[in-house]
């Protein structure tokens, strides 16, 4: 039996029709599952910043001293505060005191943070002193651009290898928790520490640690 050129044709076209039409339109569970998928994650997304919303304004309710930043910057040191002072306990290490005498909340008193030697170093720790990491004359936290900052945090070597003969690591700081934290979040920490009071050593209680010296970095970064 002699089949028609244009039966054929005509068989081959909406063979190819057929086929297109089963890759470009998806099933109909598939395409409903994609929108619910893109749905959570828009929640997830709205749950997330909701939640960095809240931290922000505690952390501008909690941080114990005036802060001074660019408006840009307001998001980061509100968060930056909130890590610091809610989550971090920098000040229990990096402050010497760390509360006003009679204001310490371990005695069962009120607490209130030291703001004259806040965050200026002079804890010992057996031959170990925590550092200032207020902002030096250039604004920078313990003397260290952001790069700097956040690879101490990373590797836990110690810019100023003030220990040697006991490890070119900081002791007593705990930079493997820091040093999983997101770089959003570690830029929230360096930013807030620009924005608290410069302390010169000799300007908190006379046992601070020298301020870290800057470093040299190829990077302009600030």
């Amino acid at each position: 039996m002699k089949v028609s050129r244009a039966f054929v044709s005509t068989v081959s076209l909406l063979a190819v029709l057929l086929v297109v039409s089963l890759v470009a339109v998806p099933p109909v569970h598939v395409a409903a599952q994609s929108r619910a998928d893109a749905s959570k994650q828009h929640d997830r997304d709205d749950q997330s910043s909701e939640r960095e919303s809240r931290e922000i304004a505690i952390g501008f309710r909690i941080a114990p001293v005036r802060l001074t930043f660019k408006a840009e910057d307001r998001d980061l040191v509100g968060l930056g505060s909130y890590i610091v002072n809610a989550q971090g306990a920098c000040n229990d290490c990096h402050t010497n005191p760390s509360f006003v005498p009679g204001r310490d909340p371990f005695q069962g008193q009120p607490e209130k943070i030291n703001k004259k030697g806040y965050l200026a170093g002079g804890q010992s720790f057996g031959p170990f002193v925590s550092r200032n990491i207020t902002p030096d004359e250039k604004g920078r936290p313990a003397g260290l651009t952001f790069v700097q900052f956040e690879h101490v945090l990373r590797t836990g070597i110690d810019p100023q290898q003030q220990h040697p003969q006991i490890s070119p690591f900081l002791q007593v700081m705990p930079w493997p928790v820091y040093g999983k934290m997101t770089r959003h979040d570690l830029r929230a920490i360096y930013t807030y520490l620009k924005a608290i009071p410069s302390i010169a050593s000799d300007e908190s209680d006379g046992s601070s640690a020298p301020s870290a010296p800057a470093l040299s970095d190829p990077s302009s970064e600030p």
